[in-house]
């Protein structure tokens, strides 16, 4: 009664007990849906009849294998990743692991998966922050999917690097580059996996870190954000 919840979208009080966002923010959550670049996910404009794959992917072909998100990272998709990333609005994990598994359903509905990994986050970061975001949607996605969880020691992040936001494409592969790595390789023998993010861009965090698993020996690495940027 005192502090009201308010909605993740507008920040208006919620009515509704137990909505993370208004009926109106709800409404213009911009799920992605083909066409898009068959590797990296990013959505076309137009008719494509055909298996299209970007000019981005074309001349520098990503580590995984495909990547793909459950919202355009239009303003609401924006202020509910923000939101959930730098101001602990921890209450938006339920709807954003609700995206996650429904992008699962709609985006990867033939394929299996051994293992779900969150990107990690440097122990800097993560201790100014208070947590890692990505390891909160993983944690909830590989129950929700009944697959193992791995992470920790796993797959790390050997350096805090500074953000991607204000980086062109070329400065965001150059920011990643040996930022990755694993104490246990032999973990991801044969592993296929879900890599797990909130929000991609150019693909340049989840590709670094796919380089790393595909190098200790998983087969098969897919990318699901909760949002994809452009």
């Amino acid at each position: 009664m005192v502090y009201p919840r308010t909605c993740g979208g507008c920040g208006c009080a919620l009515l509704e007990p137990g909505l993370p966002v208004c009926w109106d923010c709800r409404s213009e959550l911009s799920l992605i849906a083909p066409p898009y670049c068959q590797r990296c996910g990013e959505p076309v404009h137009g008719v494509i009849d055909h298996d299209y794959v970007c000019q981005a992917c074309t001349e520098r072909p990503p580590r995984y294998r495909k990547a793909r998100a459950a919202l355009h990272y239009n303003q609401i998709g924006k202020d509910l990743v923000t939101g959930f990333k730098y101001r602990h609005a921890l209450w938006l994990e339920p709807l954003l692991i609700d995206l996650l598994e429904a992008a699962v359903l709609g985006h990867f509905s033939g394929d299996v998966y051994d293992a779900v990994v969150p990107v990690p986050l440097h122990p800097v970061k993560r201790r100014e922050r208070g947590y890692n975001q990505s390891a909160l949607l993983a944690a909830g996605l590989s129950r929700r999917l009944g697959l193992p969880l791995m992470g920790g020691r796993t797959l790390l992040r050997l350096r805090p690097t500074p953000s991607q936001t204000r980086l062109t494409a070329r400065q965001r592969l150059t920011n990643v580059k040996g930022a990755f790595g694993t104490l246990r390789p032999a973990a991801w023998t044969g592993k296929r996996v879900l890599l797990v993010d909130d929000v991609m861009t150019t693909g340049a965090t989840v590709s670094a870190c796919a380089e790393v698993l595909l190098n200790a020996g998983a087969v098969a690495v897919d990318v699901l954000t909760v949002a994809r940027g452009i």
